[in-house]
């Protein structure tokens, strides 16, 4: 089953300054605006690494991707960066408040690296499919620095917990990190390099199953990269952080779809057409009372807000057995009603993703054409379809809060 390590990450020295001016989002989760606030941040910013900017004078010798490798060697060099000093695991909490509902939890988490496997292994279980263009992206990267600066985020079944009550024994003590981030979330980090603890915790991680639940891109591209270098013992392994699926600090979001750059869309003549195809339309007064609507699941109904050109409707119908939202959002309102099929998904051509409901429904203000939202999908329909051998349309969940890049870096050596 899963083979799962200790080891030695680079971090941040004192010499780099605050944390928090230093860790950031997930390079995916990065947009105009924040990464300005990075590179105004720090001179060792990691945006400056896994988001670097490109130029109009890039060439083979001089680009985005020999310019990271040039920061890290630079800060290793500078002791910006360190090497821990023995091989440990790492209990990683975060404690956040949940975006809607306000209720504050904690999600611990345990950061190691992983032995990459195939998915035929069945070992390691996605349950998303992924885009071409971020994986090109993420191997030039990989090729060039020879690291990874996010982890992978991993659930495994733990119904008992024992994994982290051994985290939480370790949290007792100060944490080696602590840092506030641009969404209020605390992470702190705690290594664990006591050998009797990492016996129990290999002994407990070595019978599970792991199911990736972000970073399918990330992940992909280290099996590329593992293709790639065979002989590489370095290689074989992915930063991960592993999360218990029964924790109640587990929290999904949904994930809008907002369309933009359809020739012909008519919001009348869609509606229309999806009342053919057996959709009931309601409309909504207004965006809260939409709200409030997608708020309450009826396990018994697909229930999809939709926003066009000033119209608030809710689409509902009948749901069988085992159907997801997304898939019946991609399979029959994105394919079948409007003619964006799976290929021109996987290319990001029409979609955009977005978080919160305000934020898609404000996309209309900015050129977007429809808004499609979604309720957040059950971990449990997650687990079921993934380890089954099933995958979902790419962005299909949100699993909040993002994991900080840069606070381990696992280097594969020169």
């Amino acid at each position: 089953m899963a083979t799962i390590k200790p080891f030695q990450p680079y971090r941040y020295t004192p010499k780099a300054g605050d944390p928090s001016k230093l860790l950031t989002q997930p390079y995916d989760k990065i947009d105009a605006q924040l990464r300005a606030h990075y590179l105004a941040a720090s001179p060792y910013n990691l945006v400056r690494i896994i988001l670097g900017e490109k130029r109009l004078s890039d060439s083979e010798a001089d680009n985005v991707y020999t310019r990271a490798a040039a920061h890290l060697d630079a800060w290793i060099g500078d002791d910006i960066l360190a090497q821990d000093p023995a091989p440990g695991f790492y209990a990683y909490f975060q404690e956040f408040d949940v975006p809607d509902s306000g209720e504050r939890l904690t999600r611990k988490g345990l950061i190691a690296i992983g032995k990459i496997e195939d998915y035929s292994a069945g070992i390691v279980f996605r349950h998303e499919q992924t885009l071409t263009g971020p994986k090109k992206d993420r191997l030039e990267l990989l090729r060039h620095t020879r690291a990874h600066f996010g982890q992978i985020f991993m659930l495994y079944p733990d119904p008992e917990s024992a994994v982290d009550h051994l985290l939480d024994a370790a949290a007792v003590a100060p944490p080696a990190v602590s840092v506030i981030d641009d969404y209020r979330v605390r992470h702190s980090l705690w290594p664990i390099t006591d050998a009797a603890r990492i016996a129990k915790i290999e002994a407990l991680m070595a019978g599970k199953k792991l199911l990736i639940a972000d970073g399918h891109h990330r992940y992909e591209t280290a099996l590329a990269y593992r293709n790639e270098n065979p002989s590489d013992p370095a290689a074989q392994y992915v930063m991960m952080t592993l999360v218990n699926m029964y924790s109640p600090g587990l929290r999904i979001l949904a994930t809008h779809r907002v369309v933009r750059g359809l020739g012909d869309f008519d919001p009348v003549k869609f509606f229309e057409h999806a009342v053919d195809a057996g959709w009931s339309v309601a409309a909504c007064p207004t965006l809260d009372v939409l709200k409030d609507r997608l708020a309450h699941r009826d396990p018994k109904l697909v229930q999809i807000g939709v926003v066009a050109a000033g119209e608030i409707r809710l689409m509902q119908r009948a749901r069988k057995e085992g159907q997801l939202d997304v898939p019946i959002l991609h399979r029959e309102i994105l394919d079948g009603l409007l003619g964006i099929g799976e290929e021109a998904v996987r290319d990001e051509k029409y979609i955009k993703y977005v978080r919160g409901i305000d934020a898609a429904a404000a996309a209309l203000q900015d050129g977007a054409q429809v808004a499609f939202l979604l309720e957040p999908t059950p971990i449990q329909d997650m687990a079921r379809i993934a380890f089954a051998g099933g995958v979902m349309p790419q962005k299909s969940t949100d699993f909040y809060p993002k994991l900080l890049s840069g606070i381990t870096i696992y280097k594969l050596g020169s």
